[in-house]
């Protein structure tokens, strides 16, 4: 029994994974029922029933479905009458509600709190094949939060978006373009070094028992489109995207060490969190200095593991957010992480599955159970789990451990810092003239390259976002690094080479 620890340390207790793959969507659970059943899984988990009954707060981050305040939808179903209740918005990070329960209890002002979320998009996926109607989603009259947790800012730009940019998939592969020019090689050998990489998550998922695709995919399958794996933004496959089109819910159980012991719940269940820290400053993707660079990763990053007293190495597991093989990069690369260990616990968003905005729980929930299974063979074990939010515009890392940190839980909020260390340029529309390409990438309609986009410097250190249809340019920078290449822009923001 470990004895001297404080009594108002955060301890994650129950974990629980909900998942469903049910062909006809009138038989397949609502996403408030599969949050209902993680949470309750968790509680099993932990072995209290008290944990559901007592939970003095409950977060959930928003998903694709119409409820106005799913914490109190999953607090009446498990009888958390008094449970305040709060919702996030597409725009916060997953880890801040983590470190939100955790800061609470530390500080003494709950012992109980739950972090739930999911989604059920396969379920709307098959309504939509079979041409099955289903019923609205669980209704809610004149319900809000408690609590509503909003951004401060968008998550893109104007002149991003009406250059052509829509979905995250065009904004990563810009940021992919500049990783592949940053390391100087080529655009094939950049092709192939992702793949790879993604590759080695589908391995991962083959032993996950909660990824959404267990099956091994190889590096040439992931590569090149085919078939229903057709490119979305070069160079990016459907294989290299999130799968969003999951029904997946997680829910975490956290409390104190003094509840934990009151309600007799086994030490063998007990993860620490040892830190949490984010960054919240906003700088659209267009206006970063570097696009392969992420000042708020590697300050949030640094800081994690310079409050948990580890290095890089000493990390037994590892998840760095995937929602696109860029993100993963750039997070490993800011903070020194060796591409040559396992970067996902999950099999990532693409074979572990990508519900919106809940991932990072679904991720936490595997790494409780891995850190478990060290713990149960006599192992010590630390973990990383990473957050991004938009574009990789907001950054969130929680470590955990299966042992107590000596100074407690710590949390840290960089986005101060942040600011004043990053320079957003600014970014104007209607510009004519000469520019420079910082990052580029081509969109595509189903099988057909519909349009370049281009990220470009241009005078009196300005930049702009550009755009061109033009069959011969979209190939060429399919073909090569055009990164770093001089252009012509018009009034109207299309480009050509010079």
């Amino acid at each position: 029994m470990i004895e001297k620890v404080d009594p108002l340390t955060p301890v994650l207790v129950g974990v629980g994974v909900a998942q469903q793959r049910n062909g006809d969507p009138l038989e397949a659970s609502e996403v408030y029922q599969l949050m209902v059943e993680a949470v309750e899984t968790a509680a099993v988990d932990a072995g209290s029933e008290y944990l559901l009954v007592d939970a003095e707060r409950i977060a959930v981050p928003r998903g694709m479905w119409a409820y106005s305040d799913p914490a109190r939808i999953i607090a009446d179903e498990i009888g958390a009458t008094n449970a305040t209740t709060v919702l996030a918005e597409i725009g916060v990070l997953q880890q801040s509600l983590i470190a939100d329960a955790c800061v609470q209890i530390a500080n003494g002002e709950i012992d109980i709190a739950i972090v739930a979320g999911g989604e059920a998009k396969y379920r709307q996926l098959r309504s939509t094949i079979t041409n099955t109607a289903l019923d609205e989603d669980f209704q809610q009259a004149d319900v809000t939060p408690d609590i509503t947790l909003t951004p401060e800012a968008e998550l893109w730009s104007p002149i991003e978006a009406n250059a052509g940019l829509a979905m995250p998939v065009g904004y990563y592969a810009l940021m992919e373009s500049a990783l592949c020019h940053a390391r100087g090689v080529s655009v094939e050998q950049h092709r192939d070094s992702i793949a790879e990489l993604y590759e080695n998550f589908s391995l991962v998922a083959v032993d996950n028992p909660h990824a959404w695709n267990r099956n091994q995919v190889s590096a040439e399958e992931i590569r090149n489109p085919q078939g229903k794996n057709k490119m979305l933004a070069f160079p990016y496959t459907k294989l290299h995207n999130s799968q969003w089109n999951v029904d997946q819910a997680a829910g975490l159980i956290f409390c104190s060490v003094q509840k934990a012991r009151a309600l007799g719940i086994p030490e063998s269940k007990w993860i620490y969190p040892l830190a949490s820290t984010e960054s919240n400053h906003m700088v659209n993707t267009s206006q970063r200095t570097e696009l392969h660079r992420c000042k708020g990763a590697k300050l949030a990053g640094k800081k994690a593991l310079e409050l948990s007293g580890l290095e890089p190495n000493e990390l037994t597991h590892l998840d760095l957010y995937s929602c696109f093989p860029a993100a993963v990069q750039i997070y490993a690369d800011e903070l020194g992480i060796h591409y040559d260990q396992s970067l996902t616990v999950t099999g990532g968003m693409t074979f572990g599955g990508g519900p919106l905005n809940n991932y990072v729980l679904q991720a936490t929930c595997r790494i409780a159970e891995l850190l478990r299974e060290g713990r149960a063979v006599g192992e010590s074990g630390n973990a990383l789990v990473t957050s991004v939010s938009g574009m990789l515009t907001k950054q969130g890392f929680g470590v955990w451990s299966n042992m107590p940190a000596t100074n407690g839980f710590q949390f840290a909020d960089v986005t101060a810092q942040t600011k004043s260390e990053c320079h957003a340029i600014e970014l104007v529309d209607g510009v004519a003239g000469k520019g420079r390409i910082v990052a580029c990438t081509v969109l595509f309609n189903g099988d057909d390259a519909s349009r370049a986009i281009a990220v470009c410097d241009v005078a009196d250190a300005k930049r702009t976002v550009v755009y061109s249809e033009d069959i011969a340019l979209m190939q060429k920078i399919q073909a090569m690094d055009l990164c770093g290449e001089d252009v012509l822009i018009t009034a109207g923001n299309t480009f050509s080479l010079v």
